[in-house]
């Protein structure tokens, strides 16, 4: 606390024939708790007396006759108790019900809201993204047994998109279905035969030279990365750029699919408030 020039008396400081107003309100006060303890100690012995000249009166009259009946007071127990009522608070959406339930997943389902961004980012990694594509007919985008699966499970549209950098691509698909039993069915059947996609200054890639790929499942939508080196030379455990650009392309995937269920949760969310 700051005070103005001369000290927190004042400017001109203490003065000593000034009363000590703060003293003199302690007093008081403590001489007004002494009259009040008095006054209820006096109540209260007064009230003492009168209690045993009642119960003496009332065992005298009663000589030779029945006692007085006893009587029941009501315990803390029996007394009325306020009533609340009870306010059932919804637990928030979980986004997981949004990727798993065709009901409730209702949101547009396009390549430029699954893969919205410019670039792929992972971490400290950035990758740009060369093209986009979506198809219905979901074996147009596979090669070798993946259509297959993915026909025969129910596959109701793919969806990919090509990131590229430092001379490696990776193709990144997403397939959907209307239950997650058969997402993990394709999941369980390993058949990682995406089609690599090509365009916007990438050219066509792991065509005939082997290349690292990728499947798994969330939801009711499984996933798929195919990638591997732009110079068309093979993948091998030497390739650090094409293998770790595989990893980020299927952490990506993942990460654009349950962002669309938290999406659509959080607006549920907003709806129910």
């Amino acid at each position: 606390m700051s005070f103005g020039q001369g000290g927190p008396y004042g400017p001109g400081g203490p003065d000593s024939s000034t009363p000590d107003w703060d003293a003199l309100a302690d007093e008081s006060e403590a001489r007004s708790r002494r009259r009040r303890w008095l006054y209820i100690g006096g109540g209260a012995l007064a009230t003492l007396a009168v209690a045993g000249i009642v119960a003496t009166a009332v065992i005298t009259s009663n000589k030779g006759g029945d006692l007085p009946h006893p009587v029941t007071l009501p315990t803390e127990s029996a007394a009325p108790k306020p009533s609340f009522s009870e306010v059932s608070v919804p637990p928030p959406p979980n986004p997981r019900d949004y990727i798993t339930d065709p009901k409730k997943d209702t949101a547009p389902l396009t390549p430029e809201n699954l893969f919205p961004d410019q670039a792929m980012v992972v971490g400290k990694r950035s990758y740009p993204r060369t093209s986009t594509a979506a198809t219905g007919d979901c074996t147009a985008g596979t090669q070798g047994a993946l259509g297959s699966v993915l026909k025969h499970n129910g596959c109701k549209q793919l969806l990919r998109a090509t990131y590229s950098k430092d001379g490696v691509a990776v193709t990144v698909g997403v397939a959907v279905f209307d239950s997650k039993a058969a997402a993990f069915k394709v999941k369980d059947a390993n058949k990682a035969n995406l089609a690599p996609l090509a365009g916007g200054g990438v050219g066509s890639f792991c065509q005939g030279a082997p290349c690292t790929m990728y499947t798994n499942a969330t939801g009711r939508y499984a996933y798929f990365t195919i990638a591997g080196n732009l110079d068309g030379s093979a993948v091998t455990k030497a390739s650090t750029k094409a293998l770790q650009i595989a990893r980020d392309g299927g952490q990506y995937a993942y990460g654009r699919i349950w962002q669309r269920g938290t999406d659509q949760a959080a607006k549920a969310a907003q709806a129910q408030s």
